[in-house]
C-alpha cells in the first residue's frame, strides 16, 4: 500500500480523535508530540483529495487543549509544588529542577499571561495546567486564558499550515520537491535553536540554585 492510498483509508473522525486526545494528553502534563500531531493533521486537511476538514482538525485540538489543561490544573492544585518533585525523581529529562524552575520563573513574571503564551512554548505547555494549579491561579482566569490560548494556538496553527500546504500543492505542481524541503529544514533548525536555548537557560537555573544551595550548606549557624 502506497502513501496515497494509506492517507485515504484514514477516517476522518479518527484524524480528529487522535489529535484531540494527543494534546489533551499533552497538556494534562505528559510530554508528547501534540503541535507535531496538529501540524500533521493541518497539512492531511490541506490535501484537496482528502477528507479531512481543517475546522474539525482545529476544533478537536481547542477542546483537548482546553480539557487537559484543566485536568492538569486540578491535579496540580490537589497535589501542590511536591507533585513536581515526584515527577522529576521518575522523568528528569522533563520535569528536572531546572524545567520547573524555569517554568515557575516564567508564570511569576508573566502571571496569567503565562497560560495563554504557553501554549505557544513546548516547555510551558505541559506545565501550564499544573503549575497553575499547583501555585493556587484562580480558576475563572485561567480558563479565561487557557480557552483563548487555545483557540488562538490550534485556530491559527491549523490555518496557517492548512493554508501553506495548499499554496505549497499548486507550487510544486510548477516546481520540484527542493524547495520544500528547503523549508522543512529551516523550520527544524530553528526549532533545534529554540531548543537549545532552553536547555541552556535551564542550565543556567540549575547551576545558579545548586550554587545557593552550596553556599547555604556552608554558612554557619
Amino acid at each position: 500500500m502506497d502513501v496515497e492510498a494509506l492517507l485515504h483509508s484514514i477516517p476522518p473522525l479518527a484524524v480528529y480523535l487522535v489529535v484531540g486526545a494527543v494534546v489533551g494528553v499533552e497538556s494534562l502534563g505528559v510530554p508528547l508530540p501534540g503541535e507535531i500531531m496538529l501540524v500533521s493533521a493541518a497539512l492531511m486537511s490541506s490535501h484537496h483529495d482528502l477528507a479531512v476538514n481543517p475546522v474539525g482538525v482545529a476544533v478537536a485540538a481547542i477542546i483537548g487543549a482546553v480539557i487537559g489543561d484543566s485536568i492538569g490544573y486540578s491535579i496540580g492544585r490537589r497535589f501542590g509544588m511536591p507533585l513536581f518533585d515526584k515527577l522529576g525523581q521518575r522523568f528528569p529529562k522533563h520535569f528536572g529542577p531546572g524545567h520547573v524552575m524555569l517554568a515557575e520563573k516564567l508564570f511569576n513574571r508573566w502571571g496569567i499571561r503565562a497560560v495563554f503564551f504557553g501554549r505557544f512554548i513546548a516547555l510551558l505547555r505541559i506545565f501550564a495546567g499544573p503549575l497553575a494549579g499547583a501555585l493556587k491561579m484562580h480558576y475563572q482566569r485561567f480558563l479565561a486564558a487557557n480557552v483563548s490560548g487555545a483557540i488562538c494556538w490550534a485556530g491559527g496553527t491549523t490555518a496557517l499550515v492548512y493554508f501553506a500546504g495548499m499554496a505549497a500543492e499548486k507550487w510544486l505542481e510548477r516546481f520540484s520537491w527542493v524547495a520544500l524541503l528547503i523549508a522543512v529544514a529551516v523550520g527544524g533548525i530553528a526549532a533545534i535553536l529554540l531548543r537549545e536555548r532552553t536547555s541552556r537557560m535551564i542550565a543556567e537555573l540549575e547551576a545558579e540554585h545548586a550554587r545557593k544551595t552550596g553556599e547555604a550548606a556552608t554558612d554557619p549557624v
